[in-house]
């Protein structure tokens, strides 16, 4: 195999195994918020904060732990024949397969930049423009000349009503780590294909 497509794989297995593991234990902080929510509704006044906080951590659990389930092999899958078959045969359909995947995740990953975008109060059609010139007006004029390029910042309709961008964000990054991670084993069926190991 190529020496830059093992020092890709290898890379970003190491990132997505970082963050995976940070992720799991993102866990830990469900279970307090869930525990503080079922204290606050039987002995005090019930918050406003703790349903909406548990989902945003359940989203962050889940879209950053995903990259290293798929590294890991423990993603679901349909394996009614594949669980039988060889490695190298796993990896030839693999090789086709993943392609599917990466289609449903790069629209999955333009809906979540452009429902990023919307949430920074931008109602336009070209999100990446958005961002770019979002970007280059805070490196050109820092925080307050990005300000003025942001309109309304979504909020949560609840009675709580936090902002909805941080969780806007660390989906469209779990999304990109995960297109990341499966071309990273698109590498890895590759090499196996050709009887390698990565």
């Amino acid at each position: 195999m190529p020496e830059a497509m093992v020092c890709y794989v290898r890379i970003i297995d190491k990132m997505n195994r970082a963050i995976g593991r940070f992720a799991m234990y993102l866990l830990f902080a469900l279970i307090g918020v869930l525990i503080w929510s079922s204290v606050s509704k039987t002995f005090f006044t019930p918050t406003l904060w703790t349903l909406e906080t548990a989902q945003f951590i359940m989203v962050a659990y889940y879209v950053l732990g995903g990259p290293y389930s798929i590294q890991l092999g423990s993603n679901v899958r349909m394996d009614f024949f594949y669980g039988d078959w060889s490695p190298r045969r796993r990896a030839i359909v693999d090789v086709i397969t993943i392609w599917f995947l990466l289609f449903y995740l790069g629209v999955l990953l333009w809906g979540a930049i452009s429902s990023t975008a919307y949430s920074f109060g931008y109602f336009g059609t070209e999100p990446f423009k958005f961002f770019g010139e979002l970007i280059w007006a805070f490196v050109t004029g820092g925080p307050g000349a990005a300000g003025e390029l942001m309109g309304y910042l979504e909020r949560s309709p609840s009675a709580w009503r936090p902002y909805v961008w941080p969780v806007k964000v660390i989906l469209c990054f779990g999304v990109t780590l995960m297109i990341l991670q499966c071309v990273a084993e698109f590498f890895r069926d590759i090499a196996r294909i050709r009887g390698e190991d990565l």
